[in-house]
């Protein structure tokens, strides 16, 4: 069944427009990165069965999310007069306590934050009656993170994974097709060398709209909030971008040895590969990703660099770990808002019940991809001199 599943750009782009009945994909910004990738997954990603179907709905679901949005657009074009204000983005090295960080603030209600099946699904139903109940978007989220955990169990041990939950923004922005979040799904390596080389200007402007129109969403189902804490290490790649487009922005930065979180992240990704491809390569990953957010860091510090440090807050792993909520009040300090006896209850219950992120993930060694510790370090030599070994 699944040799019968194309990815043929006509294919998925027809599959797409029968879901709705829908026509106006909006502007064209993401249709060279559509085909590019479409090619890729079919010539590289040696994808098994469960890969096939899931990279052709994955593809399906985009594109029929961008006409949706479109026809939501058309219908409410107040959609575009949402103001994102001073958003709060959380970056770092995977693996250094982003996570953990990113959710615990967003248990303070004056927070808006993105749902795992909103950044999965960030359009609902033409239909859809601004409550959560019957909300398709769930049900089918809930049960996307329980066949990912089903097929690799040991994913829970490394990353928490909540469709209920906060969760990275990278996913809204794959919603252009301008990520790399399909790189950590596949290895998709002419598309990843392509998209690397390409402006990213559209898919955070892109990024905005899903942002507006979700904050719409939260509105219209009864939510206030006063601004957005985002998180996705991703960003450090695009750091000039992400004060382009949000040049009020408030970066907090968190820090951690690349030798520890590093071969940690190959170990996430390469558990995520196994389930979609029969062929996957943990030293492939290990020189894809270190490469990655090797240049990515070095992106960040140029435009450290260039805006000054006063634009970043930086945290440290260790201190986020032992002491998050002294850490937390830095933050707040940072953004200019009054950490609440409310708000600091609420985060107290949510880390008290979530203790199992805490524990550490499986057993890996740097050998299994490709890693040395000294050329960890070579690697992220200017990084580590700036943050580590200080």
């Amino acid at each position: 069944m699944s040799d019968q599943l194309s990815f043929a750009p006509e294919d998925i782009i027809a599959a797409a427009k029968a879901v709705d009945g829908l026509e106006d994909f909006g502007d064209q910004s993401h249709e060279e990165p559509l085909r590019r990738l479409l090619w890729s997954l079919e010539h590289e990603a040696d994808l098994n069965e469960m890969g096939r179907h899931a990279m052709h709905q994955r593809m399906v679901d985009i594109l029929a999310t961008r006409l949706r949005v479109q026809a939501w657009l058309s219908r409410y074009p107040e959609i575009l007069d949402e103001v994102i204000e001073s958003p709060l983005v959380i970056v770092g090295l995977p693996r250094t306590g982003t996570t953990m960080l990113h959710r615990t603030i967003a248990a303070d209600r004056r927070m808006y934050a993105p749902l795992w099946y909103e950044v999965r699904f960030p359009c609902p139903d033409l239909d859809w009656d601004f409550t959560l109940e019957g909300d398709r978007r769930i049900s089918e989220a809930k049960a996307e993170v329980q066949a990912m955990v089903d097929a690799n169990p040991d994913l829970l041990a490394i990353h928490p994974m909540d469709a209920m939950g906060p969760d990275e923004d990278i996913m809204l922005l794959e919603q252009s097709f301008y990520s790399f979040n399909c790189q950590a799904l596949v290895n998709i390596p002419s598309f990843d060398a392509w998209i690397e080389a390409q402006d990213h200007t559209p898919g955070y402007e892109y990024l905005k709209l899903m942002l507006q129109f979700l904050q719409w969403q939260k509105k219209r189902s009864g939510q206030q909030a006063q601004r957005w804490t985002l998180k996705a290490p991703h960003h450090l790649h695009y750091m000039d971008l992400v004060f382009k487009v949000f040049p009020d922005a408030k970066v907090v930065q968190s820090h951690r040895d690349p030798v520890e979180t590093i071969p940690s992240l190959a170990s996430l990704i390469a558990g995520v590969w196994v389930i979609y491809s029969d062929s996957a390569d943990p030293k492939v990953v290990g020189e894809q990703w270190a490469r990655k957010f090797a240049n990515g860091m070095r992106k960040t510090m140029a435009v450290r660099q260039e805006l000054g440090d006063e634009a970043f807050l930086d945290l440290w792993f260790k201190d986020t770990v032992s002491q998050p909520l002294v850490e937390i009040e830095k933050v707040y300090q940072f953004l200019g808002m009054d950490l609440t006896d409310e708000a600091r209850s609420e985060m107290a219950k949510w880390q008290d019940f979530n203790r199992r992120e805490l524990r550490p993930p499986h057993a890996y060694t740097l050998e299994q991809f490709g890693f040395t510790e000294d050329g960890l370090k070579q690697q992220f030599q200017e990084y580590r001199a700036a943050f580590i070994e200080r």
